[in-house]
């Protein structure tokens, strides 16, 4: 049985400024992006896109995830809270992101740029899926440090004890877990998918069904949430929630073999 480090949330303090680990997982997320998509443009000529494009995306993108995993937060998980007292929906420093909602979030900003550009959506999409999931194993590890969304009760060798918990029970470090597959797995299998020229969306499903896969298993290990517990047939929120993604993932895919190639 391990226990959990206890980290400081505060990387780095200036004076009135505290820097958090969180926000710096936020920060190599968006940076991973940057990285990751000039490397696309560079090798595969195919995607169409140029590096102002991906700038401008980036930008369109960070509003997506912000407003979108906060907005999703609240409807999907505590809406009449909120509803009962809105000003706190802008409390951000009381935590609170949903990565469903700033799914949603990133759909409708890559909508919304791929208009502005006149370029087709679902292959502003494909461009993107693959710099998407080292990011995600970045947020991952910012829960980690925190202490937060740990496991179920496990005796497992590698069970942790989170001090945040405060029931000394040994539990799953789902927040590894999460970003060993959502992160590093999810990164290879559609990394390497993409590598090749694909029909117009089947990247895009690719990453939908990868990452839907993905965290309905690992959900199985994650505490649900206290205020929500387990709901229709024992399953989670989150797993509840990642369902819709791989029937769109599989649909998606079908679609793009048979239409695709017209893009």
């Amino acid at each position: 049985m391990l226990t959990h480090p206890n980290f400081d949330p505060i990387a780095l303090q200036l004076g009135p400024l505290a820097v958090r680990w969180y926000g710096l997982m936020y920060l190599i997320a968006f940076a991973l992006v940057l990285i990751l998509g000039r490397m696309r443009i560079r090798n595969q000529p195919w995607v169409s896109i140029t590096t102002r494009d991906l700038d401008d995306m980036l930008f369109f993108g960070v509003l997506g995830v912000v407003l979108g995993g906060r907005l999703g937060y609240i409807l999907f998980y505590k809406p009449l809270e909120y509803l009962h007292d809105p000003i706190r929906i802008f409390f951000v420093w009381e935590g609170g992101m949903s990565f469903h909602g700033g799914f949603l979030g990133v759909v409708v900003a890559m909508m919304l740029f791929a208009r502005s550009r006149g370029k087709q959506w679902l292959a502003v999409t494909d461009f993107i899926a693959p710099l998407c999931p080292l990011g995600l194993g970045a947020g991952r590890i910012g829960n980690f440090i925190n202490g937060e969304l740990w496991g179920r009760a496990s005796e497992l060798p590698w069970a942790m004890v989170f001090p945040q918990a405060a029931d000394g029970i040994a539990r799953h470090p789902s927040q590894l877990y999460e970003f060993a597959l959502e992160g590093l797995v999810l990164f290879a299998l559609v990394w390497l998918y993409s590598r090749r020229w694909r029909p117009l969306g089947a990247v895009s499903g690719m990453f939908l069904i990868g990452y839907g896969v993905l965290r309905f298993l690992v959900e199985f290990t994650r505490e649900p949430d206290e205020f929500l517990g387990l709901l229709g047939f024992g399953l989670s929120m989150g797993q509840w929630l990642s369902v819709p993604m791989v029937v769109g993932g599989v649909a998606l895919m079908w679609w793009a073999n048979k239409h695709g190639q017209r893009r």
